[in-house]
């Protein structure tokens, strides 16, 4: 009989831990942040701080924000559908297409003409927008601008580029590369080397589909620069825009959205009044999102937030809405980033409130 009983003492035992284990380990929903304000942290050192060494991505989320060397990569490798290959914009990179398949064929006398006519330069009165991916629009419109076209199924179609790596503000990132690259079964294959060298290097990029880009560095190949694509919403650094619809140009703190990570965003223009149907920032509630127009655009904040000229600072008659691609509606608003508005450049002052919910 007491065998009996410990028998079912321990089937019960065991049922009873089975049920406070279950207990232990509930699906757990985390809440979107409510907001915050948070300093961006866009300098490595010493820097000045309109070449801010650092590109940062912010998760307004989970308040959270990642901090990238500009410097740190130079090609990213689109993980949807279609196979394109992007320039490193932060750091001013230019490319333009040979007619060759061989790496080994592409030598310094390539780029004779090109450094003549200043075609891989990029700056006020030098450099072309083809040289360069698109600096406006929408995700469809910037990955089918990219100046390295799209990669080709047929290896033999696949051309050799030659990049200009850039510079923009970053001592020693210059430099003259060869590339091509071709398809895998996982993704990509890159094969790259100085202009000048006669063997190269082979790199295999796999897509992943929790990233809008994996990106490679021709100095330390494979590298980790945005976060998975679900876990930023915009990125502050210095990118390459325009100058005028003519001339492309690098501008310092400028906002990208996660365009191809589908958020979208909405300017609001507030000039003291509700006049124009909007309100201030303080009060901007649910209530006040109908008529609103998100759009998912590359500039759609761009650098419209502050101004360098003038009177030098935060624009504040205007603030921004974000729709992330969970859904989430946040307010956001630039409270300083230059010293005549009491900020630190290199280092903008960002705050941003829940408006709604997913």
């Amino acid at each position: 009989m007491n065998k009996f009983t410990n028998i079912i003492a321990l089937l019960c035992l065991t049922a009873a831990f089975a049920a406070c284990s279950k207990d232990e380990d509930p699906i757990v929903t985390v809440s979107p942040s409510d907001g915050s304000t948070m300093t961006l942290n866009g300098l490595i050192g010493a820097e000045a701080g309109a070449s801010a060494g650092n590109s940062v991505f912010v998760d307004f989320s989970t308040d959270k924000q990642t901090s990238v060397a500009r410097a740190s990569w130079d090609l990213g490798f689109y993980s949807g559908t279609d196979y394109r290959v992007i320039l490193n914009h932060s750091v001013g990179a230019t490319a333009i297409a040979t007619t060759k398949t061989n790496l080994n064929d592409v030598t310094a006398a390539d780029t004779t003409s090109l450094v003549t006519s200043a075609t891989l330069a990029l700056g006020q009165g030098a450099g072309l927008f083809t040289t360069i991916d698109p600096v406006e629009g929408t995700a469809t419109a910037y990955l089918s601008g990219t100046v390295i076209q799209a990669v080709s199924a047929t290896e033999a179609d696949n051309k050799v580029y030659i990049v200009n790596r850039g510079a923009a503000g970053v001592a020693g990132n210059s430099g003259w590369q060869k590339i091509r690259v071709i398809r895998n079964s996982s993704g990509y294959t890159l094969q790259y080397a100085k202009i000048t060298e006669t063997t190269f290097k082979t790199l295999n990029i796999a897509k992943d589909a929790t990233h809008n880009f994996k990106y490679a560095s021709f100095v330390n190949g494979a590298v980790t620069v945005e976060p998975e694509k679900a876990a930023w919403d915009i990125e502050w650094g210095l990118t390459t825009y325009k100058a005028s619809a003519t001339t492309p140009y690098t501008f310092s703190d400028f906002v990208i959205l996660n365009f191809v990570g589908g958020a979208t965003a909405a300017e609001v223009i507030y000039s003291g009044t509700a006049a124009n149907n909007t309100v201030a920032y303080a009060d901007f509630k649910e209530a006040n999102l109908t008529g609103i127009a998100f759009v998912g655009t590359r500039d759609v904040i761009g650098s419209n937030w502050r101004a360098t000229t003038g009177t030098i600072g935060v624009k504040t008659d205007r603030f921004y809405l974000v729709k992330d691609g969970a859904g989430n509606i946040y307010k956001l608003k630039f409270i300083s980033f230059h010293p005549s508005d009491s900020g630190v450049r290199g280092k903008p002052v960002i705050e941003y409130k829940l408006v709604k919910t997913a």
